[in-house]
């Protein structure tokens, strides 16, 4: 009799967490499914390579601008509005995607459905509202789990959902999957979740935006960090923009294609996050780790530019239903996989040194700057991808991509040595 006091309040965290879950996969899937037929579906509307990238832009500006005001505004009002105003305006913008009548439009709406992606700070608070302080590390676990598994699904499933053969139309079934899975997580949000958030101090003193940007700064781990942060994302989000144009162009692919190469993309990032990285950072330690998934990173950049172009024969993929055609360049998957190796070796690394090197009570100030830094790199990323796939040609993106991944490695060993040597300062100071 004594239990049940004690049990009743947990009974709706299951249901409640797995709604949270869902909600962080249907953004990631609702973005991997547009992701491999953005290029096409723009260009069924006559639209540049630089406008195309441009909406990839316009995606990540909404986000960042919409991470720090939503996390805000769910202070105040509570996490369940804030994340159903979100999920719904996900649905809201994938809809709208599909009816655009030009490319000016897309990007508005692009922009605006980045407004309603950037809830993940609104499910972090959520999570460690529900949840005592000695299991978030695991429920925070759940959430990165449910990005990994939301890029897998969602480039593979709308490589398969498109029907180029159909036209404009043919790219829209994977637009109203995305709405579609949008308007269902936004049920679960109104029917399962409950209020988690007690009422906030009206006089409590209100975080700026970017708050923490001075403590960084004079931070020398975390400043180094912020900046491979930055690099990579840029050189990631320039590859992934431009992607579909440049096999398009030198393999003749299409939206199939190239979505199922990015799912092979979150396959093995999943998969090394999961059992790679952490016994790597233990062994070698989080600074050399994350330097050589820079530079591997880099290289597989290169390696797709050189990768020939004649060499391979097409040959066909038979997966017992269907059969799918894999035409030439059926190596540059093999390739980006590997570049998936050297991402999945960077993304927990920066986010462990960011941790190890930064004050408990700023920790969470230090790792919104880490997302801050990723959404201004997916802006100007994909912008920088389009000028140089447009003036200087179409490997360009990729060659600059790798280029830069040279410093991000030699400011990652920098950041590994200012780290040590606070670790010193702090034994010293105890001893």
């Amino acid at each position: 009799m004594t239990d049940a006091p004690s049990s009743e309040p947990v009974k709706p965290k299951a249901p409640a967490l797995a709604v949270l879950f869902s909600v962080v996969f249907i953004n990631l899937v609702g973005f991997g499914l547009v992701v491999p037929l953005l290029p096409f579906f723009a260009q069924s509307l006559n639209a540049e390579a630089w406008q195309i990238t441009l909406m990839f832009s316009a995606y990540s500006l909404g986000q960042f601008f919409a991470e720090p005001f939503w996390g805000r505004l769910s202070d105040r009002i509570g996490r369940k509005p804030v994340l159903l105003i979100t999920v719904a305006a996900n649905a809201v913008g994938y809809l709208a995607l599909a009816f655009v009548p030009n490319i000016w439009l897309a990007i508005a709406v692009r922009l605006f459905t980045g407004l309603g992606a950037g809830n993940i700070s609104t499910v972090q608070g959520y999570v460690a509202d529900v949840t005592p302080p000695e299991q978030r590390a695991g429920r925070m676990g759940l959430i990165g789990a449910a990005f990994g598994l939301g890029f897998i699904v969602g480039p593979g499933l709308g490589g398969l959902l498109t029907q180029p053969q159909l036209g404009h139309i043919g790219y829209q079934l994977p637009i109203f999957t995305a709405a579609a899975l949008a308007a269902l997580a936004a049920l679960g949000v109104l029917v399962f979740l409950r209020e988690s958030r007690a009422k906030a101090d009206p006089a409590a003193p209100r975080p700026a935006f970017l708050s923490g940007l001075h403590d960084a700064r004079a931070n020398p781990v975390v400043s180094r960090v912020l900046l491979v942060s930055l690099v990579y994302m840029a050189g990631f989000s320039a590859m992934e923009s431009v992607f579909g144009l440049w096999a398009e162009d030198r393999y003749s692919w299409g939206a199939r294609e190239v979505g199922l190469s990015f799912m092979i993309v979150g396959i093995v990032s999943t998969l090394n996050q999961g059992f790679l990285a952490g016994r790597l950072a233990r062994t070698f330690g989080e600074a050399r780790v994350l330097a050589t998934g820079m530079l591997l990173f880099g290289a597989s950049l290169i390696a797709q530019v050189v990768a020939p172009t004649r060499w391979f024969p097409a040959v066909s993929l038979d997966l017992g239903v269907f059969t799918l055609p894999v035409v030439q360049g059926w190596i540059i998957p093999i390739v980006m996989a590997v570049g998936a190796c050297g991402m999945s070796l960077a993304m927990p690394n920066i986010s462990a040194m960011i941790s190890r090197s930064t004050p408990p009570d700023r920790q969470g100030a230090m790792l919104g700057l880490n997302m801050a830094s990723g959404s201004i790199a997916r802006i100007f990323g994909p912008m920088g991808a389009g000028a140089l796939f447009s003036t200087l040609g179409h490997d360009w993106p990729f060659l600059v991509g790798a280029a830069l991944t040279v410093p991000a490695a030699i400011m990652a060993i920098n950041a590994g040595r200012a780290f040590r040597a606070q670790q010193a300062k702090v034994q010293a100071g105890t001893a």
